[in-house]
């Protein structure tokens, strides 16, 4: 959950994906992240919250540099190719983000000698001695009884780790042990979901070790101030590219104007194997150079398809432009953000994937919205009916559900409970189409009760109308379309400056916030229904 003594304190929101890592093309996993990001992004915006969401891209390290030789070109022509993909598909996918960080950027690198020095001058850096296994996949030590067989990574069981035996200049990570334990216990919401926290904790209490901060014999990086023979660690860099994010654009780049607004970030939500830098490094890193902490890291848990981890060699990997391109934006976000309980492992199947897109998007919410518009234009002279609140009776289920779902739907964003977000919406849009089925207002209006007509038209289409709002933050596209056809002529989610103000969150989050009288258009499909793949 979002901490709510950090929000007292202002209502900006600040929340960040991954930096991505340059040394492939993005895949599914990262797709996921962003998506969720971008949902969590777009619902403080509905609630006219001033937002800033960050996403980008970490281009140093030892595996940047091998990958750009073994292609046969220059590392920053390879981040620059790699780069742009990420750019490309968060387009494709509906993405919103105010910052694209890259950790090749000039500003970057003022950003990061800046910090150095804070955290050198604490007395938290020094030369040492570096012996271990060295995975490259991961730019990272690992403990040997953290390897399988023959010192192979857990994370790259293909990849066997490399032996270093080498100077390098360290943090005093365990300087912090117990700082970071206090952090812990008096903020237990800094990690989350409760599964991630405790496997953290454990990491801990077996003991902070210091960590290399540099590298030898690697150019692709930032040179150590103090001593260009070595290259800062990617890590230590990269971490640092949420700060550098947060410069506005005129800024001069240096740590105070970085920090002077959007600090401190509220949520970085990532992947699980990256949970250990964002929870214990990067924390500690902060209370070094005497900065506010970020307020919670969130990590997500992996993707399987049909039940199976995806790799190349198994050819089962999923791409998420070819997924997109085929079937929308909309499909690809709601179902990994509706079918995939975010903290938890997650599956896809193409044929479940069709069969809840057709289920829930084309017959149970635009079947709704479709077969009430034809009956309001038949029935009520093309307007939404003239009634008042008080015609539908309290003990309305509609009338009930509604008046509940609003704030119900609103912890649940709050709490990235995404999933319970959207059964949420979903179980009300089902009662609906029950409730009209058994109310029947083709018989009541052949029998000559126009008010009842009009009373199980409203709420009807009243759920169909909170269910698009509610939604907009999921699938913004489709939202747009609900309302439009629902006499909103200006509706946009996609414009969410404008939809703050003319869509204000604390009234089309309420029930009853659909005028009477409002002229509606022809209905038309809002999601057409998608075929099964072959």
């Amino acid at each position: 959950m979002i901490s709510s003594a950090a929000r007292s304190q202002t209502n900006t929101f600040t929340v960040t994906t991954p930096l991505y890592y340059v040394n492939d093309v993005p895949h599914m996993g990262s797709a996921y992240t962003t998506i969720a990001a971008d949902v969590i992004a777009r619902f403080n915006r509905l609630q006219g919250n001033p937002t800033l969401s960050i996403t980008g891209t970490d281009e140093h390290g030892q595996k940047i540099q091998r990958t750009a030789e073994a292609n046969g070109r220059p590392p920053q022509q390879h981040c620059d190719e790699i780069a742009e993909k990420f750019v490309a598909l968060w387009q494709l996918l509906n993405i919103q983000y105010d910052r694209f960080s890259r950790t090749t950027a000039p500003r970057h690198e003022s950003i990061v000698k800046e910090f150095f020095q804070r955290v050198w001058n604490k007395g938290d850096i020094y030369l040492g001695q570096q012996q271990g296994f060295y995975c490259v996949a991961c730019e990272e030590f690992k403990e040997e009884r953290d390897l399988l067989d023959n010192h192979h990574c857990p994370l790259h069981p293909n990849l066997e780790a490399e032996w270093r035996d080498e100077q390098n200049y360290f943090f005093r990570l365990s300087k912090y042990q117990t700082d970071l334990e206090t952090l812990y216990r008096e903020q237990p919401d800094f990690i989350q979901p409760a599964i991630r926290r405790n496997e953290v904790l454990s990491f801990v209490e077996r003991g902070l070790q210091d960590f290399s901060i540099s590298r030898v014999n690697l150019d692709w990086g930032f040179p150590v101030p103090p001593d260009p023979k070595h290259t800062l660690y990617v890590w230590f860099d990269a971490l640092l590219g949420y700060v550098t994010a947060l410069l506005e654009p005129e800024d001069e780049p240096t740590l105070d104007n970085a920090l002077k607004r959007w600090w401190p970030i509220n949520l970085h939500l990532i992947g699980k194997d990256i949970l250990r830098f964002h929870a214990v490094y990067w924390p500690a890193m902060l209370m070094s150079a005497d900065l506010p902490l970020s307020h919670q890291v969130f990590g997500h848990g992996f993707l399987t398809k049909d039940g199976q981890k995806m790799s190349k060699s198994l050819g089962n990997v999923i791409d998420p432009v070819a997924l997109t391109q085929t079937y929308g934006s909309d499909a690809v976000r709601y179902y990994f953000i509706k079918e995939i309980e975010l903290g938890r492992d997650g599956d896809f199947s193409e044929t479940r994937f069709v069969n809840i897109l057709n289920a829930d998007l084309a017959n149970d919410l635009g079947n709704l919205l479709n077969r009430t518009l034809g009956m309001t234009r038949k029935y009520c002279d093309r307007q939404i009916p003239s009634i008042q609140l008080s015609d539908i009776p309290d003990n309305n289920l509609l009338r009930q559900k509604g008046m509940a779902l609003g704030s119900e739907v609103s912890v649940a964003y709050s709490k990235l409970a995404f999933s319970q977000a959207s059964q949420m919406i979903l179980d009300i849009v089902s009662a609906a189409n029950k409730y009209l089925d058994s109310e029947a207002p083709w018989t009541r209006y052949k029998n000559g009760e126009q008010n009842a007509v009009n009373v199980i038209l409203y709420a009807v289409l009243e759920v169909v109308r909170l269910a698009g709002y509610l939604l907009a933050p999921i699938v913004p596209t489709l939202s747009t379309k609900i309302y439009q056809q629902l006499g909103f002529e200006t509706a946009d989610f996609n414009a969410l400056d404008r939809v703050s103000q003319q869509f204000s969150y604390s009234v089309h989050v309420q029930w009853g916030a659909l005028p009477p009288g409002q002229v509606i258009q022809s209905p038309q499909p809002i999601f057409q229904k998608l075929e099964q793949p072959e």
